[in-house]
Order: C-alpha cells, then structure tokens, then sequence
C-alpha cells in the first residue's frame, strides 16, 4: 500500500513538474470525450424534438384524403378528384381489420363565429368522440364530445385556446354561448395550448360532434357528394409497423367504393403517414449519431495519440531516471506500473472534465428556448457508456505502451544516456 501511495505520489510530481505539457494533453482527451456526448445528445435532441413535434397532431396517425381516380383505366390524364364519403367511412370500419380509432372529419372555414363580445371566422371542425384518443386534445377547462352529444345531434361545442382568446377576450367560455352561422351552441369545453401556437392549427379550430356537422354545415360545391363528403379520415393503425398494410386495405376498400380502379397506384392517394416520418426521421438521425459518434471518437482518438506522444517524450526525457532506478533494485513491473498509471491519470482525470464540461453545457442548454422540431440536447446513457469505453480503452492504449518501452530499457544502456 505504501509503495502504491508512493508511486501515485511521484506521478503527480511529475505531471506538476510540465505543467503546460499536461495541461494541453488533457485538454485534447477532454475536448473528445465533452464533444463525443454532446454531438450524440444534439443527435438526440434532434430526435427527441422531431418526435414531439408530429405528437403535438397525435400518435401514430394516418390521415387520409381521398385520391384521383382515372376516368379510363390506366389513364391518369383523365384522373378526377374524388372526396372520401361517410359510406367510405362505414365500409372501411365494418371491413377493415387494421385500422382502429377510425375518426371521420368535416373541416369548414367558412362558417361565422360569434359570441356577446366579438366575431370571427371559424376554421370548424365535425368530430365524433374518438377523435380525442387519435389527436393530441388537452382539456383545460370543460369536457370532450361524448357519444350523447354525437347521436343526439346536440349543438356544443368545444373551443381550441386561441379561439377562445378571440371570441371571449379575458371572459370564462364554458358555459356561454356562440353562434356559428346563427346557429346556437352551447361551449363545454376549452382546449389547452398545443405546441407551437402559430404552428397548430387546432387552437384556433372549433369542434362540434360529426353528426350535428353533417346536419347542420355538410361539406359545399361540385364535390359535396349531396351531403355525404368528409373531408378527411383520421386512424391508426393496429401495430406501429403495419402502416403500410393498413393503408393498402384502406385503399382496396375505398376503390371499390368508388369505382372498382387499381388501388395499387401510390399516385392516386393523398394521405399523411405520421409513421413514415418517424421512420424516415428515425433512419436519418440513427446516421447523424453515427456520423456525430464518429467525430467524437475520432476527436477522442487523437487526444490518446497526443497523449501516447507525450509519455514516449517523458520515457526520452527520463531514460537516465529509469536507469539509476533499475540498477538500485526497480523491477519491470515497477517501471512498467509507473509510466501506465501516469498515462492513465491523465485520461482518467482529463475525461471526468470533459464529461463534466459536457454535462454543464447541457444544463445551461436546458433553459433556452429552441425552435419547433428541437429539443434540448441530453447526456445519452449509451453514449456514455460509449464515451466511458473509448476512454478506457484510449487510457490503455496511451499508457501502457510507452510504460512497456520505459520498463525494457536495459539499465546500463539507459544510464549511458545523457
């Protein structure tokens, strides 16, 4: 024990006594490891920040519009325009076996609201109940539509939070009144903030059961289909991996409804697959942690090469010490212990800095507003771990060659050495 207080004792000195030398190695160990952790975390905040900005519209959806079926098989110069319809609906939850939360939706903007206080023009919206469980819909105040609501046609409604603002400026809504083209509803409930206010178009919309829309404000024009258009659909579907299956049967239904065409073609659709973003998201921020990884462990790698240059400098510098040291009794093991753990000090010791400055860095990050789609970068346990290795394994690499060269110096051959 003492001969080990002893070494580490004289390790210090020695590292004290180059002063600038340790210091400028350490700092190239330390620039590694603090900058492999906060490329993986700005990897992961980007991740992270991407994923909770499509979760602000809700999780794991498909929204599906409708598509251009040809007129003449296989011809899509003659493709016309058709809206899905509430027999569409229907059909595709009585037959399909992979889509759940099926939420039909009649989206109008041109429908007037208005209160005792103001008017405005109402983006509404024509929901039934299980909407809420496809869309990201925080109540603040109030309640959701219910299936009463839905069957019974009742006119309520709820309000998205900067509706509110508009409508009843510093006044409760719950409660009061609107009318939506001189209709009366009754407000039963008011949204919370979604995301990015300007970017979410669900606070400034007005939700009504999907029945009462279809009764009172069906969908207009060439294509309202005498009342039965929707405007979209809204499901998921039944596993997060078979999305693609479940919009290739949602297709077969719908072509048969419509017409009997190939539903095979991807250019007759418009639709939003959420899931494909997040998969294609995900495959480019696994390349970006790789790439950012890399980087890392590259910057790391050449802090353990400078460190690897300045102990075999020190064995130069030292030959004549380790000489007299071996001809008064030092084994090769004493040698051999000494240079690796002077080496191992400092990538030990440079590493918990670099990991602490990286740390710090992403705790002031933390109470900076970022823009939508990014997150606050985060220390990653993997990168860590990864980060932990690398520099073990750059410790060993850094410290025990040059110890092994120091410790095979023949004494006399060493004390020769001026």
């Amino acid at each position: 024990m003492r001969t080990l207080v002893d070494t580490f004792a004289q390790t210090l000195q020695t590292l004290w006594a180059h002063k600038l030398r340790s210091f400028l190695t350490m700092f190239g160990i330390a620039w590694g490891v603090g900058s492999l952790l906060l490329l993986a975390g700005v990897g992961e905040g980007f991740r992270n920040g991407n994923r909770k900005q499509l979760e602000t519209f809700g999780k794991n959806i498909i929204f599906f519009y409708g598509g251009r079926a040809p007129a003449v098989e296989g011809s899509f110069n003659s493709a016309k325009w058709f809206n899905l319809t509430y027999d569409d609906y229907v059909a595709i939850k009585n037959q399909s076996a992979l889509a759940v939360n099926l939420s039909p939706v009649i989206a109008r903007d041109d429908i007037r609201a208005v209160s005792e206080y103001t008017s405005t023009n109402g983006q509404v919206s024509g929901v039934p109940p299980v909407y809420s469980q496809v869309r990201t819909i925080p109540l603040a105040v109030g309640r959701w539509i219910n299936d009463d609501d839905n069957e019974q046609r009742r006119r309520v409604c709820i309000l998205g939070s900067q509706m509110t603002r508009n409508i009843f400026p510093g006044r409760p809504a719950v409660g009061n009144t609107i009318l939506l083209n001189g209709v009366r509803f009754q407000v039963v409930g008011v949204l919370s903030v979604i995301g990015h206010e300007e970017q979410n178009f669900t606070n400034i919309r007005i939700f009504v059961p999907f029945n009462t829309m279809r009764e009172l404000f069906p969908l207009t024009g060439n294509d309202s289909l005498d009342g039965k258009a929707i405007s979209f659909i809204n499901y998921q579907p039944r596993t997060f991996d078979e999305n693609e299956t479940a919009k290739a049967e949602l297709h077969s239904i719908v072509a048969r409804n419509h017409g009997g065409f190939d539903p095979k073609n991807p250019d007759v659709w418009e639709e939003w697959d959420t899931i494909k973003n997040q998969k294609t998201m995900s495959k480019i921020f696994t390349a970006m942690d790789w790439f950012l990884g890399g980087v890392g462990l590259v910057t790391l790698a050449l802090g353990a090469i400078g460190i690897v240059n300045i102990m075999l400098v020190a064995v130069t510098e030292r030959t004549r010490e380790i000489g007299l040291r071996k001809a008064v009794g030092a084994t090769y093991r004493n040698i051999l212990f000494q240079f690796f753990l002077e080496g191992a000090f400092l990538t030990l010791l440079s590493g918990a800095v670099g990991v602490g400055g990286a740390m710090l860095i992403v705790h002031l990050l933390s109470g900076v507003q970022l823009p939508p789609g990014f997150d606050t970068p985060r220390i990653v346990p993997v990168s860590a771990i990864g980060a932990v290795l690398s520099l073990a394994i750059a410790g060993i690499t850094a410290g025990l060659y040059p110890a092994r060269k120091a410790a095979m110096l023949e004494p006399v051959e060493a004390l020769r050495q001026e």
